[in-house]
C-alpha cells in the first residue's frame, strides 16, 4: 500500500469572484440605523478592506437587531442568493440573554465546521487571554453556503478573516463542491 502523500497545492484550487455578505447582529447599531443615525460601525468597513485586499468581494451588509425572527429573515434571504458564497455574522455570540445569533444560526447547520472555533478561541486566548472562552463563536455550512458567527468585536472578526477564513476559504469551497 501506498503512502503518498497529496500535495496540498491539490486541495487549494483558487477561486475567483468569491462573494461574502456581512450580517452585523446589534442592539444599539440596528436601533440608531433605524432612528436615522449613523451606526457607528466599525466592523464593516474593516472586512471591506480586508477582502478588496484578497480580491474577494463584500456583496452587502446588513444590520439586525439581536432578534432570532430578524436575523432568520436576512439569512434565509442570502442563503437562497446564487450570487452569495459566504456569509459572516458578527455579534450575538456572548453570554447575555440577549446574545441570540448562535441559537438562531447552529440549527441549520447542515453540518458545522467545530475545528474553526476551537481554532479562533485558541488564537484569541493568545490575544485577550481568558475571555477568549467567553466567545461562542463557531461556523457551517447551510445549503452549500459557509456561514462564519463571530463576536461583535471588529479585532475578532479581523483575527477570524485574516488567520482563519481566508487562507481555507479556496479549500472550503472545494470541499464543498462549489
Amino acid at each position: 500500500m501506498s503512502s503518498k502523500k497529496i500535495p496540498l497545492s491539490h486541495h487549494k484550487k483558487k477561486y475567483k469572484n468569491i462573494n461574502f455578505s456581512l450580517i452585523i447582529v446589534s442592539d444599539t447599531r440596528s436601533q440608531q440605523f433605524q432612528t436615522g443615525d449613523t451606526p457607528q460601525d466599525l466592523t464593516s468597513p474593516l472586512v471591506g478592506k480586508i477582502l478588496l485586499k484578497s480580491n474577494y468581494i463584500l456583496q452587502n451588509k446588513f444590520i439586525v437587531p439581536d432578534d432570532k425572527d430578524e436575523i432568520l429573515q436576512i439569512l434565509s434571504s442570502l442563503i437562497d442568493k446564487s450570487d452569495i458564497d459566504i456569509i459572516l455574522t458578527s455579534g450575538g455570540t456572548g453570554i447575555s440573554p440577549r446574545d441570540q445569533t448562535l441559537e438562531t444560526i447552529q440549527p441549520l447547520f447542515d453540518k458545522e465546521i467545530m475545528g474553526f472555533g476551537e481554532i479562533f478561541r485558541y488564537m484569541s486566548f493568545e490575544e485577550i487571554g481568558s475571555a477568549a472562552m467567553l466567545s461562542r463563536a463557531t461556523a457551517g455550512i447551510i445549503k452549500s453556503k459557509i456561514i462564519f458567527v463571530l463576536p461583535g468585536n471588529p479585532n475578532a472578526v479581523e483575527l477570524a478573516l485574516n488567520k482563519l477564513i481566508i487562507p481555507e476559504i479556496d479549500h472550503m469551497l472545494n470541499m464543498i463542491g462549489k
